[in-house]
Formats: structure tokens, C-alpha cells, sequence
């Protein structure tokens, strides 16, 4: 069956933004290091062995992965032109992770409220950059 995932390229603090939200939505979190490869021959650049070369945390619903970006490159990570959306079943359930990304150092981007087309709807930036989007349908929908 075909999948779909998220990847962001983090400018050198992959393992630890992925720790954070393995804490903060828990799931399961695979981390391979460029040091956990055979050499790699044609390589464009010369690898840190200690630098995340792929990280996949697979969660309740949905899957997201990344790395830390290629030498040289430098991204925007935050961003609003996208955002990581996640949908809860409850109000409380969203609060909660909204509130662990607040108190980790993120910030509140559009208040978690009733939104005009029913349910409820809230955006935080977490600490490394990344907005998170977060839903819940309207229970009588």
C-alpha cells in the first residue's frame, strides 16, 4: 500500500528535534547515523558519521521523517507557507500536545479555538522552527 510522510531537512539538530517530538507525541522512533552505513562510494560530499541521515518516527495516524541537511545547504525552516497538520478526536488531546510544545520553548502562532467552520483549530511553531497545525472536527459533524 502506498504511504506518504513528511520530511524535513534540519540544519544539524535532527536527532534532537526528533527526540522532542518523540516525547512530546510519542510513537516509534528509528535513527540511522551516517557512521551506521558501509562507505558510501560517489557520495557528493563527505558525510559526518555522526550526523542524522535518516530519522523516521512513525505515529498514531501518519509518519514523519528527516535528517540533517547537506553540507553547505542552508534552509528556512520556519516558515508559515507549510505546516505539519495533525488531527486529534479530542479537544484535550490536542491541548496537551499544543501545551508540551509551548512549554518546550515554542510559541502559539494562531490560538487552539473553535474555528468557523466547526471544531476547533490552533497553530505553535516548535522550537526548532516547524509549525504544527492542529484540527479537531467538530464532534457532531
Amino acid at each position: 500500500m502506498p504511504t506518504l510522510a513528511t520530511y524535513i531537512a534540519f540544519l544539524g539538530n535532527a536527532e534532537e528535534a526528533f527526540a522532542h517530538y518523540h516525547d512530546v507525541f510519542g510513537g516509534d522512533l528509528q535513527v540511522m547515523k551516517y557512521g551506521d552505513f558501509p562507505p558510501m562510494e560517489g557520495m557528493p560530499f563527505e558525510p559526518d558519521p555522526n550526523s542524522a541521515a535518516h530519522i523516521q518516527l512513525d505515529l498514531p495516524g501518519g509518519r514523519i521523517c528527516g535528517a540533517d541537511a547537506v553540507p553547505g545547504e542552508d534552509y528556512a525552516v520556519r516558515d508559515t507557507i507549510y505546516s505539519m497538520l495533525y488531527t486529534f478526536e479530542t479537544v484535550d488531546e490536542a491541548k496537551d500536545r499544543i501545551q508540551k510544545l509551548v512549554d518546550a520553548g515554542g510559541t502559539v502562532q494562531m490560538p487552539f479555538e473553535p474555528a468557523p467552520w466547526g471544531g476547533h483549530y490552533g497553530q505553535v511553531f516548535d522550537k526548532f522552527g516547524i509549525m504544527w497545525s492542529f484540527d479537531v472536527p467538530d464532534e457532531d459533524a
